[in-house]
């Protein structure tokens, strides 16, 4: 079965995706370069921004768990593999980026 990883890197939305791959790939990335609050319809939609000001290791697992959550609600036909982390160490910017591996269901 196949995996793909998927990142919050911004890109083109296409309106009419050719694959279910391509579909849920960019809903999944989507869900995760999106902040809570910032949709108007569905304030719920996305991950907890407040995340950001907290130490490193709390962050990582608070934004675990936010994307777990949001992809289980939002894109149920995606199954995460992993979730991992850039080294916050080695960036200068200090961001944190996330790196989520998902099968496709269906």
């Amino acid at each position: 079965m196949n995996e793909f990883d998927v990142t919050a890197a911004t890109g083109e939305i296409n309106f009419a995706p050719r694959s279910i791959i391509e579909e849920v790939t960019q809903n999944v990335r989507t869900i995760i370069s999106t902040l809570k609050g910032s949709v108007p319809l569905d304030r719920t939609f996305g991950i907890d921004g407040s995340i950001i000001d907290r130490p490193i290791q709390i962050a990582q697992a608070m934004m675990r768990q936010d994307i777990v959550n949001a992809i289980r609600q939002y894109e149920p036909r995606a199954v995460i593999v992993s979730i991992s982390f850039n080294d916050p160490s080695a960036t200068i910017d200090g961001l944190l980026k996330s790196t989520v591996r998902i099968r496709i269901n269906g």
